[in-house]
């Protein structure tokens, strides 16, 4: 049985020192707010902050005293970083032998007993699918992992682990700025096999960049926050929701305000007609 998630994810990448660098008790006060905001499921990885913050986390998650059974933890492993790390460059590993030690490790750090959900990070040319599955199968049989995706992978790189173990979840790059996705059958795929996606970095560039593209996105998401009396990050992210792969953004904002928001994402209906408009303003053309 696939594991449940919330319909929004708390992101931490940014909650380390590769951004906000928040403290224990800020971290365990986050956690707090995102529950008692229906957010349960909490995206990190091995490598944020240099390989700091799944440990920072962890200590938070043990200060919080919040229900381990109430909340989702998602890890990903996989890439080797020169930062933190004895590495003279980066690359990928997906050895048996290291996908098992970098779970235990994250397990250590995140004082946690098992992970929800382990995603391979990006996909490597080197990968041995075999390798792969029997690293998975015995997390598994240990209670180590319940449940197994990837990240970043594309239709046949998922479908080349797919023939040795169960592919359940698939975290890619999705947004109204980044739609490629919808378009070079990494979707169709997805819902061809029962893959949920997650969506990384759900509000694109539309707040980042000050180019063309933005711009023309900015004019039309104005006239809809006045339709739809909601922000314009709402309206972003059911964008996303609206799409019939039903991909997870995964939100990485700090902002108390702005997570007690997130869910009004899920329940607004946007009209057929303005999804298309957001698509059009942000190819710079009309449908084909």
């Amino acid at each position: 049985m696939k594991t449940t998630l919330s319909p929004i994810i708390a992101g931490t990448m940014n909650w380390g020192v590769w951004d906000k660098n928040l403290s224990s008790s800020e971290m365990s006060h986050l956690m707090h707010i995102c529950i008692e905001n229906k957010i349960s499921s909490f995206d990190l990885a091995d490598i944020y902050g240099g390989y700091t913050t799944e440990a920072q986390f962890g200590k938070a998650f043990a200060e919080s005293k919040i229900d381990r059974k109430k909340m989702q933890f998602i890890s990903k492993c996989g890439i080797q970083h020169t930062e933190g790390r004895n590495n003279a460059v980066k690359h990928y590993d997906y050895a048996k032998k290291y996908i098992i030690w970098s779970v235990e490790n994250s397990l250590k750090n995140l004082q946690t007993d098992y992970l929800d959900i382990l995603l391979l990070h990006r996909p490597s040319p080197l990968m041995v699918a075999d390798e792969i599955a029997e690293a998975v199968t015995k997390l598994k049989s240990e209670g180590k992992i319940i449940d197994f995706g990837v990240s970043n992978f594309t239709a046949s790189q998922t479908e080349l682990l797919q023939q040795k173990t169960a592919v359940n979840f698939n975290q890619i790059q999705f947004s109204a700025t980044h739609h490629q996705a919808m378009l070079d059958g990494s979707l169709d795929y997805m819902q061809l096999h029962n893959i949920r996606p997650m969506s990384w970095n759900p509000l694109g560039t539309v707040f980042r960049e000050d180019i063309e593209q933005t711009r023309r996105l900015k004019i039309l998401l104005g006239k809809l926050v006045e339709k739809y009396h909601v922000g314009s990050d709402t309206l972003l992210l059911a964008w996303i929701l609206k799409h019939p792969a039903k991909v997870i953004p995964i939100a990485g904002t700090v902002n108390i305000a702005r997570i007690q928001s997130l869910m009004k994402a899920t329940e607004l209906q946007m009209e057929q007609e303005d999804w298309f408009a957001i698509w059009a303003e942000s190819m710079g053309n009309k449908v084909p």
